[in-house]
């Protein structure tokens, strides 16, 4: 892996980490599988579109 996408991965990953969740402003882990950021106590999955985290409540998938 070339010097350049490793440091696009690194910041990334901390872009990711330092967002939260918009309805309870508490963490999010990330699935890669699925390209979503998930809050877990809103139980809500926020899509990742073209790398960039669609945090809007009506965009986000109910999960159980």
């Amino acid at each position: 892996m070339s010097d350049a996408r490793r440091d696009n991965t690194s910041t990334d990953r901390h872009m990711l980490e330092a967002l939260v969740c918009p309805v309870t402003n508490g963490r999010l882990s990330y699935d890669a599988r699925r390209q979503e950021l998930i809050s877990k106590a809103a139980h809500l999955a926020f899509p990742i579109r073209n790398g960039i985290p669609i945090m809007l409540v009506d965009e986000a998938r109910d999960i159980d």
